[in-house]
């Protein structure tokens, strides 16, 4: 049973650290009365309930969105692109004129309606051509705004310079920006827009061909997942299919019968269950206060004091008039007194935690404490030095 207890005051504190002490000692009774419910199964025993699907914690390898890339030109804005010194957006916007049978040279070129931009959009591993994809546009000049502009038909390019999509379309823009005569209002950011769907897919990936094995790649590798993984498998076909190459990926080898149609035998192992294996960590978010640990986190016996010292001086001046004036130049007179007062408050709480006790015994007991959570992400760190917390602390 896990145990949670106050530590005794010194005999010689003052009445206000005894009262102290007492409240701390409800609090931890408090605790010590609900930590049965807050224990966890140990991390050897999984629970039933932790089972998920093989799809839920990896994929199969090469399936990844790839990165394309592309420069165009957004139009229609009212004043708020590009100023006439960019001569990128000038000889852009020249280019594009003369594929209408249009002679203008760069430097004729004066509007702020048109801004240069780049487009980028991520293609999915199974695009087919005609498909839609969501594309981000972002100015590259000197523009004040997007808002209202249309994107130009711009190709889409991945590393190998090859054409996968075409983009085109009104920007939607989450913000704005205003000015006029030195005054400026602005909302998030408006050189930054989007188009939902924007871009048609024109060549889809290469189909990968038929292989007598797939490797299933994990999204947070761990040898003992990885090794129950195979194993689960392995009893599902009845037969060695799987074997664990890493704490990355499993190999798994296609069986003969299902060598003609391998999306079936996939389909089928994507469902497959398995109790994933999890590292003790605990989350620290310092700019916000929040504090996430998995309930199972162990914590070793360890004492833990927390309080602040607190001393404040205060003065009060006051007249000191004199009972009976006396003749004058007889050195009696009205004078000013300062009185000063010294105050020391010695808040300080303390605990000792026995034995296999986990993290959420320990916060909660803090907050009963009516410690705040920036000290209680304090108390973790100095447990975590202490050697005594067993978990990964990450600090955010």
């Amino acid at each position: 049973m896990s145990v949670i207890r106050s530590m005794a005051a010194p005999a010689a504190a003052s009445s206000r650290a005894a009262t102290a002490a007492m409240a701390v000692a409800i609090a931890f009774s408090a605790v010590f009365s609900c930590a049965p419910a807050l224990a966890a199964a140990p991390a050897s025993v999984p629970s039933p309930d932790d089972a998920l699907r093989l799809k839920d914690l990896g994929k199969v390898q090469g399936w990844r969105e790839n990165a394309l890339i592309g420069q165009g030109l957004v139009t229609g804005l009212a004043g708020t692109g590009d100023g006439p010194s960019n001569r990128a957006t000038r000889q852009a916007l020249s280019n594009a004129l003369s594929q209408f049978n249009l002679s203008v040279t760069p430097e004729q070129v004066q509007s702020r309606n048109v801004a240069a931009v780049m487009v980028t959009a991520q293609l999915p591993p199974f695009a087919k051509p005609g498909d839609t994809i969501d594309v981000t546009v972002t100015s590259i000049g000197d523009a004040r705004s997007l808002v209202g502009g249309t994107l130009l038909l711009t190709p889409l390019k991945a590393p190998n310079g090859r054409i996968y999509a075409l983009s085109q379309g009104p920007l939607a823009v989450g913000g704005y920006r205003y000015d006029a005569n030195g005054n400026v209002v602005q909302k998030n950011h408006p050189t930054v827009g989007a188009i939902p769907g924007g871009a048609t897919v024109e060549t889809g990936l290469p189909a990968q061909a038929a292989r007598a094995t797939v490797t299933f790649v994990l999204n947070e590798p761990d040898y003992t997942t990885s090794s129950r993984m195979a194993d689960a498998i392995n009893a599902r076909f009845g037969v060695t299919l799987a074997e664990p190459r890493d704490a990355g990926g499993v190999e798994i080898q296609i069986p003969e019968a299902y060598q003609a149609r391998p999306v079936a035998f996939l389909a089928q192992i994507e469902n497959v269950t398995v109790h994933p294996d999890r590292r003790a960590r605990v989350v620290i978010n310092e700019r916000t206060g929040t504090v996430v640990a998995g309930g199972d986190v162990r914590i070793s016996a360890v004492a833990v004091s927390h309080g602040e010292l607190r001393v404040s001086v205060s003065a009060e001046t006051s007249v000191s008039q004199p009972l009976v004036i006396g003749r004058p130049g007889g050195g009696v007179r009205t004078a000013l007194v300062t009185n000063s007062r010294l105050d020391v408050g010695d808040n300080e709480r303390a605990a000792y935690v026995t034995a296999d006790n986990t993290v959420a015994d320990l916060v909660q007991a803090l907050t009963r404490m009516r410690i705040g959570t920036r000290d209680v992400i304090s108390v973790l760190r100095a447990v975590k030095a202490a050697g005594a917390l067993h978990a990964d602390l990450i600090v955010q």
